[in-house]
């Protein structure tokens, strides 16, 4: 039995609804490095799951199949990966486009630390706008897969053959992390250990537009706004760092971790951000203001700031925040994955997970995936509860205003903060 953190109540483990995994077969080289499996993605519209299984190979399944096999209690490597698969999606004029696809098997040709979905929206152009010739027309029912891999490239796929379209090179190390800006532009942000952060146009042909330069040792992740405005990133070192995405200009650095930041992402309204750390906290930020919000401590009492590493059985590994905008869930080394509420300082629900990495949620929100260094992948479904309609609101609201225009508004000191997050 494992030992777990006094702040956990061993009646909690298992609270959180395991619903199946995802095996890879072990074979004897496989006790070598190389097996982790450093990233798990969703698709943006739910129709696809990917994950590294180790050693250079990426599988593409489509979501909807994992769940039906999961419901039937068949969670372990995954069906044939050769038989096809029919999703429907609609063209730009509402047509019905109804193609076979179905599981891929990806090998990268090296080992894959970062990966991203990302789709296009065609009304998005280019911002280079001078050319006008394009080797690739991205449609609306084009779903792409970018991978990071050891090397410093950087490869692109069309998810639905599963066939090689870009390679992008200019990295000098791995590249650790990936994300797409979300709002249809196909722009693309690599993190690496080359300590810069990469720009790159996919719908200009995978043109690299900028360098982002400012960290001093290497960048670990990196995740855009909502609206595509600002992107995160965060790395070896204390501080948060705020990019604008119009100019690529350092906006500021947040300030309040004790050891290297590892994972950051943004709540669902754009208001919240969440970075988790190896000083054994995930801190919720008002990113706006540059102040913390919320402290989620995973080892009780928490590290002195002198003795910044904590407890290097209690690091965070990775969060995620779910699209309920009430929920976050983090990665832990000590063999638990937290469930928490924005609402309370104590997780809500409480899994085992041993050597967990990563962790994201489904795009609707219920069901959030965790790789492990075996190239496993197990799921949970996030607690289930009714999102008020005061918080409903919130988010609408908070969608479109920063916390500054929110604190000019002629309203009640109570209704501010409520908007403003100081109340959850």
């Amino acid at each position: 039995m494992a030992s777990f953190p006094d702040s956990v109540n061993d009646n909690d483990i298992g609270k959180a609804k395991f619903i199946g995994e995802l095996l890879v077969p072990v074979a004897p080289f496989d006790q070598k490095s190389g097996r982790e499996a450093w990233t798990v993605a969703f698709a943006p519209d739910g129709s696809y799951f990917a994950w590294s299984q180790g050693h250079r190979i990426v599988r593409l399944i489509p979501w909807t199949k994992c769940l039906k096999d999961f419901s039937a209690g068949h969670s372990g490597e995954g069906t044939d990966a050769s038989s096809p698969r029919h999703l429907s999606r609609q063209n730009s004029d509402g047509s019905q486009i109804v193609a076979e696809t179905g599981e891929h098997t990806i090998d990268c040709g090296d080992i894959v630390w970062g990966m991203a979905f990302g789709s296009s929206v065609p009304e998005k152009q280019s911002r280079c706008v001078n050319i006008g010739w394009h080797r690739f027309q991205f449609g609306q029912d084009q779903l792409l897969l970018a991978t990071g891999l050891n090397n410093g490239r950087i490869k692109i796929w069309d998810v639905y053959t599963g066939k090689l379209l870009l390679n992008l090179m200019d990295h000098t190390d791995i590249v650790r992390d990936l994300t797409f800006a979300p709002d249809g532009s196909l722009m693309l942000v690599s993190a690496s250990r080359d300590k810069t952060l990469r720009v790159w146009d996919l719908k200009d042909d995978g043109n690299m537009v900028k360098v982002l330069r400012g960290h001093q040792k290497w960048v670990y992740c990196s995740a855009f706004s909502p609206d595509s405005s600002i992107l995160c990133s965060v790395g070896a070192g204390k501080a948060v760092f705020l990019w604008n995405m119009d100019k690529y200009t350092l906006i500021r650095k947040l300030e309040g971790h004790h050891n290297d930041v590892v994972s950051c992402e943004f709540s669902p309204d754009g208001a919240l951000l969440a970075t988790a750390s190896y000083d054994t906290r995930v801190i919720v930020w008002d990113h706006h203001k540059a102040t913390i919000l919320l402290e989620l401590g995973h080892l009780f009492p928490p590290p002195s700031p002198i003795f910044a590493g904590g407890s290097n059985d209690r690091w965070v590994r990775s969060v995620s925040f779910c699209p309920d905008g009430r929920h976050i869930a983090s990665v832990t080394d000590d063999r638990l994955v937290r469930f928490w509420s924005i609402e309370e300082r104590a997780p809500q629900a409480i899994a085992p997970l041993s050597n967990g990495l990563c962790c994201a949620f489904s795009a609707e929100g219920s069901v959030l995936a965790a790789g492990t260094r075996d190239g496993s992948v197990h799921f949970w479904e996030c607690p289930r509860s009714i999102a008020s309609l005061q918080h409903m609101c919130r988010m609408a609201l908070r969608r479109v205003t920063t916390t500054q225009q929110v604190e000019a508004l002629a309203i009640p000191t109570p209704l501010r903060d409520y908007l403003t997050y100081k109340v959850m």
